[in-house]
């Protein structure tokens, strides 16, 4: 029978600590309580814990939700995970929204209570997804000696300065071709509201032009600007290679959760952290990012049905006033939330390739860095094919767990999309895993501490 002990003060988790140590414990044990910085913690350690600590990172809460502690990234995965031995502990961080500053040092701090109350771990694995994917990868650059090995799933691994870069570039280009004379504001809010306003003046003249070919066009090279997949949804119907009428339709829909939440909304709640705005589109050629591209192809084609010229477009971005960083707010993102590649130990991300939110470009970003930072063979990354953000079945996390720890206990990687689906189908033979072989495109505009040339907007 499990012991809950929920929402206790400190001394009361110390006492039950030391009443029940995880090492002759003869039940398992849950933890839950707060950290000096007011971020809540979960812990759930196995009566026959295998030494094996996982820290798990969760991922964006916008400000003013509900911020509960998390320590797996769902029931099945937690239920599997203990009957196998390991401990799971994780935190809330103490605010919401772009949270790294609190994020690094709560997870640190939840990791040294279980420390103190269960003893050192034989091995301690970092472990998120999302946004929690990303505080991953910074606790495994800064921090490498607190970890043997992290997994980053469907991680923002292309970092701060790159995220709001490439979140700038698609609503540019729809206010320049959508709403040249709006006045709609893209970065450097005032509050919160004007931030809203903003995103809900813009998402009226997209849900307008959506019902004109012309416009549905420019909604589609928009979402090529920020590599919006045709299909990133489990909801929607899976287009055919050459079907760019429902693809675009579906990048519609990407293109309107990009506007309610993280361009505007989001992006403010970040501004006022970094103290300006962080991001900018001064010396870009738009016209080059198109046509790297993988949807380029979809462009040219729906401009063509719509009898636009989409040369005439590109010419309007050139021409269309650009958007200038706060030197200060990139030197706090580039402080604060840029990775550098650096890794000591090693690391897997895995990530689906119909993900609108994080798009699996932000991997290369991230082999961008870690090519250039020499840690290469630290490095895995593997893909897959699924619509939707952190859309993994829970065989498909465990197997990449597990594939991380084949590493650390051989010193030989074996991600192979095979070995992956054969752990997968262990793990889960309920569900049909679905990596398989796959290398995204190049990031729009990466922006890492291992290239100098980056710093200079």
């Amino acid at each position: 029978m499990r012991i809950r002990l929920a929402l206790l003060t400190t001394a009361c988790l110390s006492l039950a600590a030391t009443a029940l140590p995880a090492q002759a414990a003869t039940a398992d044990t849950h933890l839950e309580g707060r950290l000096a910085s007011g971020a809540a913690y979960v812990m759930d350690v196995p009566a026959s814990w295998n030494g094996t600590v996982l820290l798990y990172s969760h991922g964006y809460t916008p400000a003013g939700a509900p911020n509960p502690a998390q320590n797996t990234p769902g029931p099945a995965a937690r239920d599997t995970l203990l009957a196998e031995g390991y401990a799971l502990i994780g935190s809330s961080y103490a605010t919401n929204g772009w949270a790294v500053t609190e994020a690094v040092p709560d997870q640190l701090a939840t990791l040294d209570l279980f420390t103190e109350k269960f003893g050192a771990a034989r091995r301690t694995v970092a472990w998120g997804t999302s946004y929690g994917g990303f505080v991953t990868s910074m606790l495994a650059e800064r921090h490498a000696g607190r970890f043997d090995g992290s997994l980053s799933m469907c991680g923002l691994v292309q970092g701060g300065v790159a995220n709001w870069n490439s979140t700038l570039d698609p609503v540019f280009a729809l206010r320049t071709l959508l709403a040249p004379d709006s006045g709609v504001r893209l970065a450097g809010f005032a509050d919160q509201a004007e931030a809203v306003a903003a995103g809900k003046a813009l998402t009226s003249k997209v849900d307008a032009a959506q019902r004109t070919p012309g416009g549905r066009a420019r909604i589609a090279l928009a979402a090529a600007l920020h590599d919006i997949p045709g299909h990133n949804d489990p909801s929607q119907t899976r287009p055919d290679p050459t079907d760019y009428a429902t693809a675009q339709a579906n990048q519609y829909a990407a293109v309107r959760g990009l506007l309610h939440l993280p361009a505007f909304s989001w992006r403010q709640e970040a501004e006022s952290r970094a103290g300006g705005n962080p991001s900018w589109n001064t010396g870009v050629d738009y016209r080059s990012m198109l046509v790297r591209s993988p949807l380029y192809k979809e462009v040219t084609e729906l401009y063509k049905e719509a009898g636009l010229s989409l040369r005439t477009d590109l010419s309007a971005l050139d021409r269309a006033p650009r958007i200038a960083a706060d030197p200060s707010a990139v030197r706090w993102m580039r402080g604060t939330s840029v990775l550098s590649g650096r890794l000591t130990d090693p690391q897997l991300n895995i990530h689906t390739t119909g993900d609108a939110l994080i798009p699996v470009p932000s991997e290369s970003a991230y082999r961008r860095a870690v090519t250039a930072a020499g840690s290469t063979g630290l490095l895995r990354q593997a893909y897959v094919d699924r619509p939707g953000h952190c859309t993994f079945t829970p065989g498909e996390t465990l197997a990449a767990l597990h594939t991380l720890e084949h590493r650390l206990d051989t010193g030989r990687w074996d991600a192979s999309p095979g070995a992956l689906n054969h752990r997968a189908r262990a793990a889960d033979p309920t569900a049909e895993p679905r990596y398989l072989p796959y290398r995204p495109s190049a990031y729009p505009r990466p922006h890492d501490l291992a290239h100098p040339g980056d710093a200079r907007p």
